[in-house]
């Protein structure tokens, strides 16, 4: 189904409805008996949800941020309770940790999203110079790469004819094909301020409760930190298991898992600090 999936992409309806016709009806029909997917594979659908891919990468931009975000700051606050230092204390090194973090973890995933685009920019000029050199030499490319997956005779031809017949979609199909690089890129600018978002606002949670430890006592303020931090962890790991497809049950209980472990090392790290120095 997958070299269907990229044919509608880069085909027109009217080609791709008699290729896949003369290829195989029976895919486009599901059996009653069958267990649901996860989506619906009309050409519509297919086409709709190509489009949107997009998506997907500002989720997965949010839950990269909000995890790291959660981590690292309740990660600083279990600290500071294991060295048995003051709600203030914690609250100042969680406030510089969240901006400070989530800046550079913005500023990262940018330079990773433009190098990423970058490539493919390169890559696709070079496809663009091979395909006016040598358009024979390209041309018996796609031959080879979609008789790999199984296509012959007037078939073959035919795509290789309606693909070779479109520049912009010769050159689409060499880059996923031949070079394994994705047509959709994220924009670097989008994806960083996705990232610094989700870091500021899921880090940020854990600090809440230390706002107000004016008004509640010491211990309190650290439970309900811990409490606030749990629930994040509990939530953006369900979210993770939604983008990777996984079950959001185990996403989310790892995800509580890597969060408490990273806090339970910072606490004791902070108590052992606090033996060895006499702090607090």
């Amino acid at each position: 189904m997958g070299t269907w999936r990229y044919l509608f992409r880069v085909c027109s309806r009217d080609s791709l409805t008699q290729l896949y016709a003369r290829k195989s009806s029976r895919d486009m029909t599901s059996s009653t008996n069958d267990p649901p997917l996860e989506h619906e594979h009309s050409p519509q659908e297919i086409r709709k949800r190509l489009i949107s891919n997009n998506e997907h990468h500002s989720l997965g931009d949010f839950v990269l941020g909000a995890v790291d975000g959660t981590v690292t700051t309740f990660a600083i606050v279990a600290g500071v309770a294991g060295a048995e230092l003051s709600a203030g204390i914690a609250l100042v090194l969680g406030l510089a940790n969240v901006l400070a973090d989530g800046f550079s973890m913005a500023v990262s995933n940018y330079l990773k999203s433009r190098s990423d685009a970058q490539v493919v920019e390169q890559y696709r000029r070079i496809e663009e110079k091979h395909i006016e050199v040598t358009p024979e030499g390209e041309r018996e490319e796609i031959r080879q790469i979609f008789a790999a997956k199984g296509f012959k005779g007037d078939i073959l031809e035919e795509i290789v004819n309606v693909i070779a017949s479109d520049r912009r979609r010769w050159v689409d199909t060499m880059l996923v094909e031949e070079w394994g690089l994705p047509l959709q890129q994220s924009s670097p600018t989008r994806a960083a301020l996705v990232t610094f978002t989700a870091f500021v606002l899921a880090g940020s949670i854990p600090l809440l409760p230390l706002c107000l430890s004016g008004t509640i006592s010491g211990n309190l303020t650290f439970q309900l930190s811990t409490l606030g931090a749990l629930l994040t962890f509990i939530f953006v790991g369900a979210i993770r298991g939604k983008v990777t497809n996984q079950s959001m049950l185990a996403s989310a209980s790892s995800t509580l898992f890597m969060g408490a472990a990273a806090a339970g090392l910072s606490f004791l790290v902070g108590m052992f600090l606090r033996q060895l120095t006499g702090l607090g």
